[in-house]
């Protein structure tokens, strides 16, 4: 077992080890990492935003970079304690003044020791969150639409582990470890596999009528200038072809060129802050080097692609909750070897093995990562014309929006058209990859305006 010195996020309203706990309930007095979980701690030291701590201790390297170890009803309840001021809490207290002992309502005791004797009380548990609902309301009423959002996305993720589960007893190959299925209903689409059956086509199609289809963010790295990492040439190429199709199917575009990894995190963070109330989805796209499951800086430091997602779900944004929040990704999940000409690996040193971790993306509802390859694996980039899976994306984007077709059949065709294509050599290969916590099709309108013309792929 690993011991934390002190209970992780002490300060504030006061982070006990039981309330972000990973578990299904709280290990109370407990502040103990398991061995078969030792990125706890970095999870934990990230829940409560210190980030510092992380960096100054090294506790990033191998950890997961998708799968959450700590259950989203416990953050929520650490969010909710945090946005809740002092004297907010002083009212909480009182509001529950006939419910808990008054040694349990003392002044020095946080709000998240509170909620931990509600649940043994039973007034509070993931399922019920009645009691806590009807407090907030009374203290800081623009907070119950943290808690209406939750719910949403608790359901969200029943209905589509429920989908996940059906499909599987029906189909061989849809199992649980090949779909990447936890207990949070994460889904993660085998290479080149989309169900078209009447359950998913049942399952209706995201809201398409605001004036403007919403914000479509490119992260495009170029210049590497230490020599560890190439510039990644033929990248402007990508960058404005995904700008005319974006702009032509709706969305404002936002180029923001050679990004470090603290202005990708500021980019993301700052959209995430946004009034998205007027706008149908969202769109990012990031190109760049990378590893699995993490993207490169400019200034070579990697950003795990679910900080890139996490200001942009439904807890923190919530004018996107219930919205498509489409990700898509360019860049090498592996460090493979590749013998370039004008075909260059997305990645890093080419020496090296990847032995980075497999995982799921989280169960945040209405997501979509489309990567450019399979985890462990490069893609590839000509330098003249632009990477094979923009390049693919772009091109069915354009042809098959106006037939009608929603975006995962799109991808799918991509999906196709990437595996066809072969390096110079001949037994150089690409697969991308799509993981999905959608709810509905993504089906965008067919644009007015005469579709843009790009280069052959």
């Amino acid at each position: 077992m690993i011991r934390a010195p002190t209970p992780p996020g002490s300060a504030g309203n006061g982070v006990p080890g039981a309330a972000v706990s990973s578990g299904d309930g709280p290990e109370y007095g407990q502040y103990h990492l398991p061995h078969e979980r030792p990125y706890l701690l970095t999870e934990l030291l990230r829940t409560i935003q210190r980030n510092d701590l992380v960096k100054k201790f090294n506790l990033s390297d191998g950890e997961p970079t998708t799968t959450s170890l700590i259950s989203p009803y416990r953050k929520f309840l650490y969010k909710m304690a945090e946005e809740l001021t002092e004297e907010d809490s002083n009212s909480v207290k009182f509001l529950l003044n006939d419910k808990l002992p008054k040694r349990k309502l003392e002044e020095n005791t946080s709000l998240l020791e509170v909620f931990l004797r509600m649940e043994q009380m039973d007034l509070l548990a993931e399922d019920n969150l009645d009691k806590l609902e009807k407090i907030i309301q009374h203290v800081c009423p623009r907070l119950r639409l943290h808690i209406t959002q939750f719910k949403a996305q608790q359901e969200s993720s029943f209905t589509t582990l429920g989908l996940s589960t059906e499909a599987s007893s029906s189909a061989g190959y849809l199992c649980r470890d090949t779909l990447g299925l936890d207990s949070q209903g994460n889904r993660t689409f085998p290479e080149g596999h989309h169900q078209t059956s009447t359950k998913s086509r049942a399952l209706g199609t995201y809201s398409m009528t605001q004036a403007k289809r919403g914000i479509c963010v490119i992260i495009n790295n170029f210049l590497f200038p230490l020599p560890s990492l190439k510039n990644r040439e033929g990248t402007k190429v990508d960058e404005q072809c995904l700008s005319d199709v974006f702009k032509w199917l709706g969305f404002d575009v936002e180029v923001h060129p050679d990004c470090t990894s603290e202005k990708m995190l500021s980019v993301l963070g700052e959209l995430g802050r946004r009034d998205h109330r007027q706008m149908d989805c969202v769109v990012c796209c990031v190109l760049s080097h990378g590893l699995e499951g993490r993207v490169y800086g400019v200034d070579s430091h990697t950003v795990e692609i679910r900080d890139l997602k996490e200001p942009l779900n439904a807890l923190n944004c919530p004018t996107l909750a219930e919205k498509p929040k489409l990700f898509f990704i360019q860049a090498c999940q592996g460090k493979k070897e590749q013998n370039a000409v004008y075909i260059e690996a997305d990645g890093n040193e080419p020496s090296l093995v990847c032995d980075a971790r497999k995982e799921s993306i989280p169960a945040e509802a209405d997501f979509l990562m489309s990567m450019a390859t399979v985890p462990s694996f490069a893609s590839f980039r000509d330098t003249k014309r632009g990477t094979w899976f923009i390049q693919s994306l772009c091109k069915n984007l354009v042809e098959l929006v106006p037939r009608g077709l929603d975006l995962l059949s799109i991808l799918t065709k991509v999906n196709d058209d990437v595996s066809l294509q072969t390096k110079h050599e001949g037994e150089k290969k690409q697969m991308p990859q799509q993981a999905s916590t959608l709810r509905k099709n993504v089906v965008f309108p067919v644009p007015e305006t005469p579709s843009p013309r790009l280069p052959s792929v």
